[in-house]
């Protein structure tokens, strides 16, 4: 186990790599490696997120699961004002994230090592955005889900990508199931984006 993504410490050899992309319209530079989700460039999944979430300005965000940063380093430039946490089990990935944060010039974030929200727990947000790992298994894709109702704020946002094929409709239900309204924004070659709001 101790190689997949969502392992605390990957025992994967190194094998850093730089990517350049754009994202909403800004560039950036992303340093990957071996043992963290996507290694080889941003996922379609994180792109159509990326592409669709809204986020305001002033926005208290929190990215679950963020890997190298590609997501919550995009919301902390749509976020100028505001400031985006950054969480990842994985410290590979903590780490990467980052460097990427500098490398961009991205000061407001904080990044760090949690096991789901145990690092964030007497936080609130007014976002909270997540490519959920799915590979970690349904239960721990809905705990995020369950857990993170409790930390949004009255009014907040939860974003989601999750495929068809990887359980996008039972996601839906439990996300209808907690927070009453939810909207499927889009959908892009089997991914859905799901905006579920804290009534």
């Amino acid at each position: 186990m101790s190689n997949h993504y969502y392992s605390r410490t990957p025992e994967a050899a190194h094998d850093r790599k730089v990517h350049e992309t754009e994202l909403r319209g800004f560039r950036f530079k992303f340093i990957t490696d071996a043992g963290v989700f996507s290694k080889s460039g941003i996922d379609y999944g994180s792109r159509v997120l990326i592409e669709t979430i809204d986020i305001p300005p002033d926005a208290k965000v929190l990215d679950v699961g963020c890997g190298y940063g590609p997501i919550g380093l995009t919301c902390a430039k749509l976020a100028a004002r505001g400031h985006v946490t950054m969480i990842d089990i994985n410290e590979r990935a903590v780490q990467l994230a980052k460097e990427n944060a500098k490398l961009n010039g991205i000061g407001n974030v904080t990044l760090l090592q949690s096991d789901i929200y145990e690092a964030v727990r007497d936080e609130r947000y007014d976002v909270i955005v997540t490519n959920p790992p799915i590979r970690a298994g349904k239960a721990v894709v809905h705990q995020i889900f369950e857990e993170g109702y409790e930390l949004l704020k009255s009014g907040g946002t939860m974003w989601v990508v999750i495929q068809k094929k990887q359980g996008a409709p039972s996601a839906e239900a439990k996300l209808a199931q907690l927070f009453g309204t939810v909207e499927e924004v889009t959908k892009d070659k089997g991914y859905r984006i799901f905006k579920a709001t804290h009534e």
